[in-house]
């Protein structure tokens, strides 16, 4: 038995590899990606505009990132909630849900109704978490996510009600099922203690939160503002986000919201997309170890060249929480979540760390070029310092993905109401066949 598996072990890799000329041959666009990097245009979109670059003459050029979200800009959004002193997420969502901004009475209604849809349906926690934990919390989210159309009374239709009350109701839900999975985790795989706190109406989707994840239920105002500007970050990044894509693929096909978003749950767990941001997190930790003087540059920077070379960290060669598929001189989100990160660094004990992550946003263009001989323009990615938030806010490292699902669920919805009415054709793009026809040999005869 066992030679009999490793040689469907090993058919794994022997049968499934497609030359990599046979996609140049073929002009197949490996990652539906151009050469230049730019991606294919497979869409047409009103929710959000990722602007990184220009094209001029038809060569792609940099230029400062940009992210507007139904028309506005995402530094005038947060701005404003800043200058007013109150929390944005929910106006953002309320944003691109709706197409419009809310007034304050219906800023106000539409709070009020994401507090009272947070509470789980009756046993749903026994049922669903309780008696299936699974080590992963995205995995528990895309799963719990999943269970929910059996709580659905009419789950397949396909009406603008249903379909808004659903996207509410998975809004509200997902920071509950992202801790109470959280919890039931630490119960079963860490010998740790399960807390359950219960909700408190009227809380805003950070301070939720955080009343619910810490022991003691106190968080200062500051921090969850710093928290609710993560969610305000990660709310929506366009329709060309594997995850958001994987949204819309689902939901051209006429399946119900519960299976699309799930998908998109799927996606963002990856290493390549949402998970980068613990990617980085353990980068940081090899350079923290392996880095004696954080404030010596040529030090740091020769560690930066190992990395680059596979010599060190994790041996992929990348320099994680640096460079994007589509910002080039600036990540808009890294630049105000810098700011912000700075600000509540300053005269803590993670003030030294925050310089360091701020030298090797420096340094990494400079290796990069004498190392790659390439210059290739790059910048930090949010994920350069969404960690780095998270660990001075005291939220675990296994929550940290999770809590970039819980946001973008309202961008996934957007997507999925927009791809329901303007997109009207499964989306099915092409593989070119490169196998040959075989003649059928007899099974004695193998």
């Amino acid at each position: 038995m066992n030679g009999f598996k490793e040689t469907m072990y090993t058919s794994f890799s022997d049968n499934n590899m497609i030359p990599g000329n046979y996609f140049e041959k073929y002009n197949v666009k490996r990652g539906l990606r151009n050469a230049d990097g730019t991606g294919v245009m497979a869409g047409v979109t009103n929710i959000c505009n990722v602007h990184g670059y220009v094209i001029d003459d038809g060569e792609k050029k940099p230029a400062e990132g940009e992210l507007i979200l139904r028309g506005y800009n995402i530094k005038d959004l947060i701005g404003r909630a800043e200058e007013e002193d109150r929390f944005g997420f929910e106006e953002i969502v309320y944003l691109l849900l709706t197409g419009k901004l809310p007034s304050f009475d219906e800023l106000e209604e539409f709070k009020q109704l994401l507090s009272d849809n947070r509470e789980l349906p009756e046993n749903f926690f026994e049922d669903m978490i309780l008696k299936a934990p699974s080590r992963n919390i995205m995995n528990k989210m895309a799963r719990s996510t999943l269970a929910l159309y059996s709580y659905d009374e009419d789950p397949e239709v396909l009406t603008p009600e249903h379909e808004i009350d659903t996207a509410i109701s998975l809004i509200a839900k997902m920071p509950v099922i992202m801790v109470s999975a959280y919890e039931t985790k630490k119960r079963f795989f860490n010998n740790d203690s399960m807390i359950m706190h219960p909700l408190i109406k009227g809380q805003s989707t950070a301070e939720n939160i955080l009343s619910t994840l810490r022991l003691d239920r106190k968080f200062t105002r500051e921090e969850a503002k710093l928290l609710d500007l993560m969610l305000m970050l990660h709310a929506e990044h366009g329709g060309g986000n594997n995850s958001t894509f994987s949204c819309r693929v689902l939901t051209s096909s006429g399946t119900d919201p519960y299976s699309a978003y799930a998908a998109a749950i799927g996606s963002l767990k990856g290493a390549r997309h949402g998970g980068a941001n613990r990617k980085v997190t353990e980068m940081h930790e090899f350079i923290k170890k392996n880095v004696s003087d954080w404030t010596n540059e040529a030090e740091l920077a020769e560690y930066l060249k190992k990395i680059l070379r596979k010599e060190e960290g994790d041996g992929s060669g990348l320099i994680y929480g640096m460079g994007h598929a589509v910002y080039t001189l600036s990540d808009p989100r890294a630049v105000i979540l810098k700011k912000y990160a700075g600000r509540m660094a300053k005269g803590t004990e993670f003030e030294k760390e925050f310089n360091l992550l701020q030298s090797i946003e420096k340094l990494t263009p400079v290796v990069f070029e004498e190392v790659k001989h390439s210059g290739k323009v790059m910048c930090a990615n949010i994920d350069m310092y969404s960690g780095f938030v998270y660990r001075m806010l005291g939220i675990p490292e296994d929550l940290f993905t999770p809590l970039f699902a819980v946001s973008r669920m309202a961008g996934w919805c957007a997507h999925r109401f927009e791809e329901i009415n303007s997109g009207k054709r499964i989306i099915r793009p092409a593989y070119k066949s490169i196998s040959h026809e075989k003649v059928y040999v007899e099974i004695n005869d193998r």
